[in-house]
């Protein structure tokens, strides 16, 4: 392994040890007091806290269309982040009120760290992928080979295993060593450290939102073997996640954080290409480093490039009528309840045993506050503005 690759596995593997430091008492208590000391402005500006990827769509989108202020609110210029563990210290010290976040660590928050916020609503849905270097043609390809993954509490850790025991491999975390012929040795490496990894070897593939998978075809250096949407329908990535404070203490303002996400998303719907120029590092805004080019594959990609990606296999269910990135705001509860049954199921490194004690329909309904976004769909068309039934319930398709 190269130098560059042991320092970018290192980095990796202090991010993640601070990322989990974060959920224990020991570690969340000084951001903890450090949020308490915030004092409660009753017209405190909304605070954005992102990483530069598709899944931070909605709230960019917002700000850059003056959504926020449309509904009486000030807002901040978003703050871009560079890890899950710069994310989470942010918000749990009140450096940032609104942020987006994998749905499996909004688990992980809610109840194996105890932090005091609840999920209002998705961010958007699908937007994943499993890309593989250009000789893996097929997941068994994988055995024996190490796949790098964004964090253990992500819904790309959860379908990825899935994946693999669906064809005989074992999913295993080891620091040193080879895996054996029926394993796949799992790492966590930051987003932007994906491609480079890819390139070099270090991994034989990674599974991780967008448009990181974009990146890897534009560069020639990988190709999507599965769409995670294509795996779980219509699954959630990331959701908005808010202090408990806020939605208790101020729901008006709170509500008008949710209409301006829920428009955006509406917007983001009938404006692809446009969404993507304008998340560009061309952008006014330069929300992201990413050429428009590359998330256009991502927001926009063409009818000859779906098809393509259905005679490779990549997209298998069809029928489903996925898009590569799609946004709806609703929080299905059967989704969160099969999210935590998952879990359960999926190799964590870590203390996970609060998962146990989780029952799913309970979990759900505490860690998710749909107040806000059933009254903002109301307001803007209701489910079948985005497609959808008119309907809060749904049932689970999930076929690796």
């Amino acid at each position: 392994m190269c130098i560059e690759c042991l320092a970018r596995s290192a980095l990796s593997r202090r991010e993640a040890l601070k990322l989990s430091a974060l959920f224990t008492a020991a570690g969340a208590a000084p951001l903890l007091r450090s949020f308490e000391a915030r004092a409660q402005e009753a017209d405190a500006p909304v605070r954005i806290g992102y990483l530069p990827i598709t899944d931070a769509t909605p709230l960019l989108v917002a700000h850059n269309n003056g959504l926020f202020e449309a509904e009486g609110l000030k807002v901040e210029k978003p703050v871009l982040l560079r890890s899950w563990a710069q994310v989470i210290e942010a918000f749990i010290s009140g450096q940032v009120n609104v942020v987006h976040l994998l749905s499996p660590m909004t688990v992980w928050a809610r109840f194996g760290g105890k932090a005091p916020a609840k999920v209002v609503a998705w961010n958007h849905v699908s937007g994943s992928g499993l890309t593989v270097a250009p000789g893996v043609d097929a997941v068994a390809d994988l055995a024996g080979k190490t796949v790098a993954i964004p964090f253990w509490y992500s819904i790309h850790n959860v379908v990825l295993q899935s994946l693999l025991r669906e064809n005989g491999l074992t999913p295993v975390a080891k620091r040193t060593g080879q895996p054996a012929a029926n394993e796949v040795n799992l790492v966590v490496l930051a987003p932007a450290e994906m491609p480079p990894a890819l390139a070099s070897g270090q991994v034989a593939g990674y599974i991780v939102a967008e448009p990181f998978n974009a990146a890897a075809e534009a560069l020639g250096i990988g190709k999507v073997l599965r769409f995670t949407g294509d795996v779980w329908k219509n699954h959630a990535c990331c959701v908005v996640f808010m202090h408990e404070r806020d939605l208790v203490g101020r729901p008006e303002w709170s509500q008008k954080v949710v209409n301006a996400i829920v428009k955006a998303q509406a917007w983001t719907r009938d404006h692809r290409s446009e969404t993507a120029k304008l998340l560009s590092k061309d952008g006014a805004n330069r929300y992201t480093p990413h050429p428009a080019p590359v998330l256009e594959r991502v927001l926009a990609p063409s009818p000859d490039a779906w098809a393509a990606y259905q005679q490779a296999g990549a997209i298998r269910h069809a029928d489903w009528a996925e898009k590569r990135i799609d946004f709806q705001p609703y929080p299905f509860p059967s989704y969160t309840e099969k999210l935590v049954t998952l879990l359960n199921g999926t190799l964590i490194e870590g203390d996970s045993s609060f998962l146990a004690s989780l029952d799913p329909k309970t979990a759900a309904a505490e860690l998710v506050d749909d107040r806000f976004v059933k009254a903002a769909l109301a307001a803007n068309g209701g489910l079948p503005a985005f497609g959808l039934p008119d309907s809060f319930a749904r049932t689970e398709a999930f076929a690796p």
